[in-house]
């Protein structure tokens, strides 16, 4: 199912920007999916939320989070870093966790955790599992983004069509992640804009 999520929630350089992202190091979920809205210059940034209980510092460097033999739907995320002025941000570091497909974090070790910086052009990509849901909570992963030399940015991303969205508390719909299905992975976007 695509979802049409708000214009905040897909801000990116257009649908040219858009097919060329999951053209990235021959991306295995590379669905086309729909153009994003323009950028606005001035746009507000991406809302933040709460780091929640399960953070751990010093993850590994790293955009493979998903390990051959792990339970649950494989997803490739990808999209930009951009400045409120809608500028590509280069070098922003991201810093990724989340539950597995049974709603299990890793508080031992750094399995489904990460940490990558965007390119040249501000993209990233995460290959991961869609995380499960645990009592109280919807499906989402946790992020921290910082550009260099900036203000760190926590927030968490959701997905479309969960039933448990309704529920959750912290769900917000202005960070849900624009899906589709390729190739058995499922294709995610979603642009930060920092500020």
């Amino acid at each position: 199912m695509v979802d049409t999520p708000t214009r905040r929630a897909v801000l990116g350089a257009g649908a040219l920007v858009a097919g060329s992202l999951f053209g990235i190091e021959s991306g295995v979920a590379q669905a086309p999916l729909p153009p994003t809205p323009a950028c606005h210059d001035g746009e507000a940034a991406t809302l933040a939320q709460t780091e929640g209980p399960y953070f751990k510092p010093s993850s590994p460097e790293r955009v493979e989070l998903f390990e051959e033999g792990m339970a649950g739907q494989p997803i490739e995320l990808v999209g930009f870093v951009l400045s409120r002025d809608c500028k590509p941000v280069s070098g922003a570091l991201l810093d990724f966790w989340q539950a597995d497909g049974r709603g299990q974090y890793d508080n031992s070790g750094f399995r489904l955790r990460g940490h990558q910086f965007t390119d040249a052009e501000g993209r990233y990509r995460l290959r991961s599992v869609v995380p499960g849901v645990y009592p109280g909570r919807t499906r989402h992963i946790h992020v921290k983004v910082q550009p260099l030399g900036g203000r760190v940015l926590t927030t968490q991303l959701y997905f479309p069509g969960e039933s448990q969205n309704r529920s959750d508390g912290l769900f917000r719909k202005a960070l849900l992640v624009r899906t589709a299905k390729n190739a058995g992975w499922l294709a995610g976007r979603f642009d930060f804009v920092v500020g």
